[in-house]
């Protein structure tokens, strides 16, 4: 998850509390938060990064809608690779392949983005890649371009 505009900080803190009261899931975990430079899109302001982790029972298509609702409520009104008020994308579900019109699980392409990938394996140091059968680790290692990730804060939530 993200945020550039406004109290990116706030934006990205609050989600674990939401997907508790919107009943999208339960023993959420997060990662630290960090301060991230765009990737892929035109200039504009830094992100507020980090990774969540939880436990749901929806499907992959109804925990989608549920978490751009989120976005939605959050104040997002930019388009994809456009500024943010929160950004909010499934990167795994466990185990599972999903690929569907609305939906592709593992991220097509979370294994490029350090946003994604540090913030994971702060919280899944274990995680394989479903598709690759990579650890997180040589993922991480692999990254062919530097990209600028600094954590901005060690606060984790955890929510039981």
């Amino acid at each position: 998850m993200g945020s550039n505009v406004g109290s990116r900080e706030a934006a990205v803190l609050g989600v674990p509390r939401m997907i508790e009261e919107e009943g999208l899931g339960c023993r959420v975990r997060m990662s630290s938060l960090y301060e991230t430079e765009p990737l892929g899109c035109a200039p504009m302001g830094l992100f507020i990064n980090a990774v969540v982790e939880f436990e749901s029972l929806l499907c992959p298509e109804d925990l989608l809608k549920r978490l751009k609702a989120i976005e939605t409520a959050a104040g997002r009104s930019g388009g994809h690779n456009e500024p943010r008020e929160l950004d909010l994308d499934i990167v795994a579900l466990g185990t599972s392949l999903v690929r569907s019109g609305t939906l592709a699980v593992p991220h097509p392409r979370y294994r490029e983005r350090a946003f994604v990938l540090v913030p994971l394996m702060e919280i899944a140091p274990d995680f394989v890649c479903p598709e690759t059968g990579r650890r997180i680790g040589d993922i991480v290692s692999s990254l062919s371009a530097v990209q600028r990730i600094v954590r901005v804060s060690s606060r984790k939530t955890v929510l039981a």
